[in-house]
């Protein structure tokens, strides 16, 4: 996916102001429920991701989700888990997490923003595209776990094959 780059000039303070302008000139859909508080949905290559941004005033963080539309069922969570140990170790920015209620993954990372002046437009941009292309990347390897009856080693060597040309 590439995303449709926005012109730098003036940062606002709140960095939401920032995500939805990025958001606007990708035409996504999204919900700006509060000040603090932004969803987008993006269609990725496999599947619906859906993007969440909370901004933290008290702690000058910007807080980002992305989950994707997979959910481990009960019976599967342990070899998720196991899973994401071995996509995390792969990770410079981010990491990926399981949430124990509803088996949903998702990608989350927390920028904090003290003693800086405002966010950035390459900023939001790199956050974000670093997020869809980690979700991108590792989203067959949680499938084959899920659905195909793999281990999360064999999943993981499975997913990190690299193509060339198309069929």
């Amino acid at each position: 996916m590439t995303l449709r780059l926005i012109s730098g000039g003036d940062s606002p303070a709140n960095p939401l102001d920032i995500v939805e302008q990025l958001v606007e000139a990708n035409e996504w859909a999204f919900d700006r429920s509060s000040d603090d508080e932004l969803a987008v949905e993006v269609t990725g290559r496999w599947c619906d991701f859906h993007l969440f941004f909370c901004w933290r005033e008290e702690l000058h963080a910007l807080h980002f989700s992305c989950l994707f539309d997979s959910r481990a069922p009960k019976s599967k969570m342990g070899d998720v888990a196991q899973l994401l140990a071995l996509v995390n170790e792969r990770l410079w920015l981010g990491h990926f997490d399981l949430s124990s209620e509803d088996g949903v993954t998702m990608f989350r990372h927390t920028v904090p923003m003290r003693g800086a002046p405002a966010a950035s437009v390459e900023m939001v941009e790199d956050l974000m595209d670093v997020a869809i292309g980690e979700c991108e990347r590792f989203y067959p390897a949680f499938q084959f776990v899920l659905w195909g009856g793999k281990s999360a080693e064999e999943a993981i060597a499975a997913s990190m094959l690299d193509t060339v040309g198309e069929a």
